[in-house]
């Protein structure tokens, strides 16, 4: 589990707010009819035939097959600190799982986004309230030289008092006809520092959290936080020494309704996670 205000205007032209109206040339009294649109040329269709030619040929070539991977070449990610898109770029970035992590990471800038992100997820997901897997978790993603310290802290503060102030037993498991949700999503990515052997990223989420079923007292509710991980290279690949955890970026919320329980527990027991990549 993880324990704004911007206004966006759609306006019309320029943002202005405004709608330009293109009427037909010819009889200006007809707004519907006026002068015919003028018969396109030949070359003009020759022009066009050659545009879509050239677009499907660009499409097979960057669908082609090939003995390296489609991304080897592509240009990784930029200045540390600086903004890219979110969507995969560059090199592959995993390479196996350990267990349900992924695992594998490119040993430079990007892939260390790449693990930061899917850290953030298994360190706010369910399988954390619970002992035998959380200890499964911490040695997955952390550095050795923390992670057995750090299993003996997490068990002290996932205590049964704390289990049973979010509404869960001693086992962490959900009341029966209830279930526990606690997921991380994150919305994107950034490095803050980088070297050869080390890496600061900060990861921009939102959460859910609560107990979704008929009469629950705790109901799932949303959180926006941003998740900063000390990442060191070791047995080659990333793992965490440590992080931290902030309140927002919060954006303003929307006017959604709200969904009823057996809604929300339907859709986290339908729908899965994913691998976040840069």
């Amino acid at each position: 589990m993880s324990p704004g205000d911007e206004h966006d205007s759609f306006g019309g032209v320029g943002g202005s707010g405004q709608t330009r109206t293109r009427l037909p040339e010819g009889n200006s009294g007809d707004v519907y009819g006026g002068a015919r649109r003028p018969v396109r040329s030949s070359r003009s269709l020759i022009t066009v035939v050659g545009v879509v030619v050239l677009l499907i040929a660009a499409i097979a070539f960057a669908n082609r097959g090939g003995t390296e991977p489609a991304d080897a070449a592509a240009p990784r990610s930029g200045t540390p600190g600086g903004t890219a898109p979110t969507s995969a770029t560059g090199v592959r970035p995993v390479t196996g799982k350990n267990g349900t992590i992924p695992t594998g990471y490119a040993h430079d800038d990007q892939g260390a986004q790449s693990a930061a992100t899917n850290y953030a997820v298994a360190l706010g997901s369910v399988e954390m309230f619970q002992d035998g897997p959380r200890a499964g978790i911490v040695r997955a993603i952390h550095a050795p030289a923390v992670a057995e310290d750090l299993v003996k802290r997490l068990d002290a503060s996932y205590s049964a008092d704390f289990l049973a102030s979010i509404g869960l037993d001693a086992n962490g498991a959900a009341p029966s006809g209830m279930t526990f949700v606690s997921r991380t999503i994150p919305v994107g990515a950034k490095v803050r520092d980088y070297t050869d052997t080390s890496a600061t990223v900060e990861v921009w989420c939102t959460g859910l959290v609560g107990l979704a079923g008929q009469g629950s007292t705790k109901p799932v509710t949303s959180t926006w936080f941003t998740i900063t991980e000390k990442l060191t290279w070791v047995g080659g690949d990333w793992r965490v020494e440590s992080s931290t955890q902030n309140e927002g970026p919060t954006p303003v919320s929307g006017d959604n309704r709200a969904s009823m329980a057996d809604e929300i527990a339907a859709a986290v027991e339908g729908y899965g996670g994913f691998t976040y990549a840069r």
